[in-house]
């Protein structure tokens, strides 16, 4: 299948404004390389000469100083040059922004936090740009359709039935369990996730680039036994394709990847490698709308499979849902399952699960305006 092209709208913004809160957390949220112990969000809002508004969301889970960083990325580096000139699209504007800090973000070696605070400034001028047309974002983006398949995600490996079986109560028909934690522990919950779900419910993992190539090797026999959807990140994102070509030939389950994976040259090798069946590029912290529309069109072209990564507040968390929407693909959105206020609070209509899907709507843009005092409140009475 092809997506059809991205549209364009004149642009003039006015100002660009960066919002960080933090929300402390009672469980510390566990990957195979570190742990969060609260949950970050930089929320992200753009305002054109007329008045029009657009919201949108910058990655920032690490490091744990990683929010207020990247929130004055977008206010000194980005809103400057973003407010200096108008731009006939919100594609132009990234990809005249990403040119011009191009030799900075070498100089400065800040890449990666400053490809995070671009996506989200693109997410935002998408929401200004549907807003404005009056359209849900989906719908903005040439979608047909507002269902978008949720599945519960970042299941921690301690005690996962007792999360799963909360989230099956709520309407969630697949799940993701971390992996990565050694391999008794690993086995364990994924005997007690099955015994829980039985066979036909879908079951994913994510070892968050725990292994090495023998280490995943060693592993892939082992968890073939559970007939999982596909598992996410055995290797560390910089290893050679052909470590994920060795892998996926040994590998009966699907190798899904693409969160860490940056820039056109990567993707087009990782599609090239036809080692993943699983393509997930994350919106807030790479590309947003504008740079990895064309890469989800090149991978659906290939024959793989787009489910975008998310792991944040809900701001971002329904940009990443309208993208899905709007391709019309068959790919499962991801939805953090432990305690987010910041994800609860803005996830609007992904709250409501019915016979395992949502429905975005047809409010314009991503359909939700925070209450920065009301969020600011909420965050300060849960500390």
């Amino acid at each position: 299948m092809s997506l059809p092209a991205l549209p364009s709208a004149p642009l003039r913004l006015a100002r660009i404004e960066a919002f960080v809160f933090r929300s402390p957390i009672a469980t510390p949220v566990r990957t195979s390389f570190g742990t969060m112990h609260d949950r970050p969000a930089v929320f992200i809002r753009v305002e054109d000469t007329d008045g029009a508004v657009g919201w949108g969301e910058t990655w920032c889970n690490f490091p744990s100083v990683g929010a207020e960083h990247r929130a004055r990325l977008v206010e000194s580096v980005f809103a400057p040059l973003a407010t200096s000139r108008g731009f006939d699209s919100a594609a132009q504007a990234y990809a005249w922004l990403d040119e011009r800090t191009a030799v900075l973000a070498i100089q400065s070696g800040e890449y990666g936090p400053m490809a995070q605070a671009l996506a989200g400034i693109d997410l935002a001028l998408w929401d200004l740009c549907a807003r404005r047309a009056g359209l849900p974002l989906w719908r903005y983006l040439g979608g047909h359709s507002d269902v978008v398949r949720p599945y519960a995600s970042g299941i921690n490996p301690d005690a996962p039935e007792d999360i799963v079986a909360a989230r099956r109560a709520e309407g969630y028909g697949a799940f993701k369990l971390k992996i990565g934690f050694g391999e008794d522990r690993d086995l364990r919950n994924l005997r007690a996730l099955r015994e829980l779900l039985g066979a036909s419910t879908p079951l994913l993992v994510d070892a968050n680039q725990g292994w090495s190539l023998d280490e995943a090797l060693r592993m892939a026999p082992k968890l073939d036994e559970f007939g999982l959807g596909w598992l996410e990140e055995p290797l560390r994102a910089d290893r050679p394709w052909a470590e994920w070509q060795q892998l996926q030939r040994a590998c009966a389950m699907p190798l899904a990847a693409g969160e860490n994976v940056v820039g056109d040259a990567g993707f087009d090798a990782a599609i090239a490698s036809r080692s993943l069946t699983v393509l997930q590029p994350d919106l807030a912290k790479w590309g947003g709308i504008s740079a990895c529309w064309p890469i989800i069109d090149r991978g659906l072209r290939a024959g793989l499979r787009y489910c975008p990564h998310y792991l944040g507040a809900g701001l971002g968390l329904l940009a990443s849902a309208h993208v899905l929407a709007a391709t019309g693909a068959d790919g499962w959105l991801e939805v953090d399952s432990n305690p987010n206020p910041l994800r609860t609070e803005l996830m609007g209509p992904l709250r409501a699960i019915e016979d395992g899907v949502c429905r975005l709507g047809e409010a314009p843009g991503i359909g939700v305006d925070p209450d920065l005092q009301a969020l600011a409140a909420l965050t300060a009475r849960r500390g």
